[in-house]
């Protein structure tokens, strides 16, 4: 990963692009792709979440799209987890980079929410 954005909302999006360019490159067996699947969805819908916070209604509205934001940032550290623990052990390295900045991001979003009450 290059130097980390500042804002979250760039964060994240660069947190996603490394996901789906992580997912484009690795070789898995077909009995896999849901694992994977699961993997996109949860690490590019952070992301999203953040930016669909933007638009919301309310402050509590805004809130709500940040702990789904910060709910999908932690099933991404879990499949990141499974898959570098059980299919993909010749790739621990970049997996703990993956998980080392999503770790990182949900510690923001988390403190972002915690600032709003």
């Amino acid at each position: 990963m290059t130097e980390k954005p500042y804002d979250i909302k760039h964060r994240c999006y660069q947190f996603s692009k490394e996901i789906v360019l992580f997912i484009s490159t690795a070789k898995y067996d077909r009995i896999y792709f849901s694992i994977f699947d699961q993997l996109i969805r949860s690490g590019t819908s952070v992301g999203a979440n953040i930016i669909e916070a933007k638009s919301g209604s309310s402050t509590k509205d805004f809130r709500n799209f940040y702990v789904i934001a910060l709910k999908s940032a932690n099933e991404t550290k879990y499949w990141i987890c499974l898959i570098r623990d059980t299919i993909l052990l010749n790739e621990k390295e970049r997996l703990n980079k993956l998980l080392s900045e999503v770790d990182e991001i949900s510690k923001i979003i988390a403190s972002i929410i915690i600032n709003l009450k």
